[in-house]
């Protein structure tokens, strides 16, 4: 698999890790202290760390250290809308759109001299 899938790939599902460690809590641990949610959020996070780092490692030297901070943006938005709609239940708004166009102003101004 070439570097760059590869680190697509990872990145992909480490921050589905994130996005369930920073917000999933919400949802499913809002009776409980938050002490209770920032453990379990760490060991989710665990997880995430688990792949990223290596995502970062595999990309770096393909990719220069912006253009892996600007994919995982794009893989960010692109994993966040579709948690806050199917999981959260958060109405799709059109501020996700515009987010996601922004971005891509950033992936080509980060990529364009590739």
């Amino acid at each position: 698999m070439p570097r760059i899938a590869l680190t697509i790939l990872l990145l992909t599902c480490s921050n589905v890790f994130m996005t369930f460690a920073w917000y999933a809590h919400l949802r499913n641990l809002s009776g409980r202290p938050w002490y209770v949610a920032a453990l379990i959020s760490w060991g989710i996070a665990l997880f995430e760390y688990l792949l990223q780092v290596p995502a970062n490692r595999i990309g770096y030297g393909t990719l220069t250290l912006g253009q892996l901070k600007i994919m995982q943006e794009v893989i960010t938005i692109s994993v966040f809308v579709p948690f806050a709609v199917l999981y959260m239940k958060e109405s799709m708004r059109l501020d996700y759109l515009w987010a996601a166009f922004c971005l891509m102003g950033a992936v080509y101004f980060v990529f364009r001299g590739r």
